[in-house]
């Protein structure tokens, strides 16, 4: 009989002390995670803050989580006046517009471009990680398409989560 208790209770025991010290080890780990977050946000506000750039935190109500906001800028590529180059022209530029995005993307000056998916008059945008409308205007002036006439530009502020992805 005493053999049988045993049986049950020492398994019984390791069980309850495992799990009440898994519950601690969790709280702690959840208590350091949530302040290492709080640090990486500051910091990560701070760098941005030092570089130029305009933020603001915000508590999301569904996590707890602290999410930066950060100003980006939007080009919107529309049809430029100067549409008459020859085919060979329009496909060399074509090409050096490519390059032109490829470069910017490189460089960490831009997130993400492409173009529309009909043939109106806007053709595409280019979102401009940079910390100032005059960059993103310079840089979007820069593309060989824009200098030709081919496409004209407007630059916009835009906020978005920093470090968010698209779906």
């Amino acid at each position: 009989m005493i053999k049988n208790l045993l049986f049950i209770a020492i398994p019984m025991c390791l069980l309850f002390s495992c799990d009440t010290n898994k519950t601690k080890s969790n709280t702690s780990e959840i208590i350091e995670d949530q302040q290492i977050k709080e640090q990486t946000t500051g910091y990560l506000v701070d760098s941005l803050t030092a570089r130029g750039f305009e933020t603001f935190p915000y508590k999301d109500e569904k996590t707890g989580d602290t999410i930066v906001m950060q100003k980006y800028f939007i080009a919107f590529l529309n049809r430029g006046e100067q549409r008459d180059q020859s085919k060979e022209v329009a496909d060399s530029l074509q090409t050096l517009h490519m390059a032109h995005l490829g470069k910017m993307y490189d460089l960490g000056l831009a997130d993400i471009s492409g173009p529309f998916g009909d043939d109106g008059d806007m053709r595409g945008i280019t979102i401009y990680n940079v910390p100032t409308k005059d960059i993103a205007d310079s840089l979007a002036n820069s593309d060989p398409m824009v200098k030709a006439g081919r496409l004209s530009v407007i630059v916009k502020p835009w906020w978005a989560a920093k470090g968010f992805g698209l779906r």
